[in-house]
């Protein structure tokens, strides 16, 4: 097959098929997103429940990596595990937490693909945005449908103080997952809570808001 006319295939191939900006974000980011598993005190204080987060690797090395994720699904914990592409599980250890900002770091020895951290001072009511965790992994595996990370898609509703609101729900297991945008799948926000009055509406933390705590606090 001549040059010229193979470069005039792939060019239609290209055209009939281009590229999604979102779908590209998504494989980019994937990597670098986990389930958290841990033990928790029960309601009454006697046993111990197992609760589930999602965290993203923000800075990896020899020494391994950096994982972050919310302070109000790991203030209690103990025999946190990560769970690597949805197939390795491996120790993680809580290293720092700030209870105000409700943000986590665990670090593990597994080396990862850290995300793209983006500029949530950039970010505009009306944008389009993803979320990636794991709502509710526990009754999916129940259920049968194994372990898979989960996408969703929405925009932001409104820039508040301290907030990012999206027009999406936080379900248990997403919260500490990342916020992102599809321009070189930058994360902009971690997801955080949703109102129990109105559970449509969710809010995620400015990722700008995290960094002096992730300057101070992991390898980033």
């Amino acid at each position: 097959m001549k040059p010229f006319f193979l470069a005039s295939v792939l060019a239609l191939i290209a055209c009939a098929h281009p590229s999604d900006p979102f779908i590209d974000a998504v494989h980019a980011l994937r990597p670098s997103v986990v389930l958290l598993t841990m033990d928790v005190p029960s309601s009454d204080r006697r046993s111990w429940d197992t609760e589930y987060a999602t965290g993203t690797v923000v800075a990896s090395g020899a020494w391994g990596s950096d994982i972050l994720t919310v302070q109000h699904a790991v203030a209690q914990a103990r025999n946190l595990r990560i769970t690597i592409a949805n197939k390795w599980r491996v120790r993680a250890t809580l290293v720092a937490a700030d209870p105000k900002l409700d943000v986590a770091i665990v670090t593990t020895h597994a080396r990862l693909t850290p995300a793209n951290i983006g500029d949530s001072t950039a970010i505009a009511p009306g944008e389009a945005i993803g979320l990636m965790g794991y709502p509710i992994p526990d009754i999916f595996e129940e259920d049968g449908l194994g372990l898979a990370t989960s996408i969703n898609s929405g925009r932001i509703s409104a820039v508040r103080s301290h907030a990012i609101e999206l027009n999406l729900p936080i379900v248990p297991g997403e919260s500490g997952g990342p916020v992102f945008v599809s321009d070189g799948a930058a994360v902009v926000g971690v997801a955080e809570s949703r109102f129990d009055e109105e559970r449509s509406i969710g809010f995620a933390l400015p990722i700008n808001e995290a960094k002096f705590f992730l300057h101070h606090h992991s390898h980033y």
